[in-house]
């Protein structure tokens, strides 16, 4: 027997934007305020319907897990980053660059553990300005000692400028649907 598929549930998310009438595009009868959101554990981006009387600011962050929530009333579902809304857009790359900021361990994991995806690519291809002269760099530092922050892959390996930048852009791009290879985001 096949045991059921576990369904992906986010705890927290950051918000991204609050709109307290609603999209401004929808039926006059049905507007009901929205809240568009970042889940912090899976990176995905979700519309939420908050309590009645509640405000939000964009970047604020809100429990949305099974248990008794505050500010939110439901989860409404994911969107995709073409239904956010200009400061939905524009409050993204500062969320997911809090996210990874706050998760540094979650994302050192990736460079400590990356392994091939097949006999001619490697999983540490797939970050943004990465070929395999980086990819070598960086598995030839590990070998010698895993990686403990950001800045020791800075240090070790001279040829990545920035690597949380690296992984921010990568995330930005698997959010908007532009790879074939989702590494972070769920």
């Amino acid at each position: 027997m096949i045991p059921p598929q576990q369904t992906v549930r986010e705890e927290n998310a950051i918000v991204l934007d609050f709109l307290p009438h609603g999209y401004p595009f929808d039926d006059a009868a049905m507007k009901t305020p929205i809240v568009q959101a970042l889940g912090t554990t899976h990176l995905t981006v979700l519309e939420l319907i908050p309590k009645k009387g509640i405000f939000l600011q964009p970047g604020q962050s809100v429990y949305i897990g099974e248990g008794k929530r505050d500010e939110i009333h439901h989860i409404k579902g994911r969107i995709g980053t073409e239904k956010l809304t200009s400061t939905g857009r524009n409050t993204l790359e500062t969320a997911v660059e809090e996210v990874v900021s706050q998760d540094e361990p979650r994302f050192l994991d990736f460079f400590n553990k990356a392994q091939p995806l097949s006999m001619r690519m490697h999983q540490l291809e797939l970050l943004p300005g990465f070929g395999k002269k980086h990819m070598w760099e960086v598995i030839e530092a590990r070998k010698v000692k895993l990686f403990e922050s950001f800045d020791d892959i800075r240090n070790r390996v001279k040829l990545i400028p920035n690597p949380k930048q690296v992984v921010i852009k990568r995330i930005l791009s698997e959010l908007e649907g532009k790879e074939k290879y989702f590494v972070f985001v769920r």
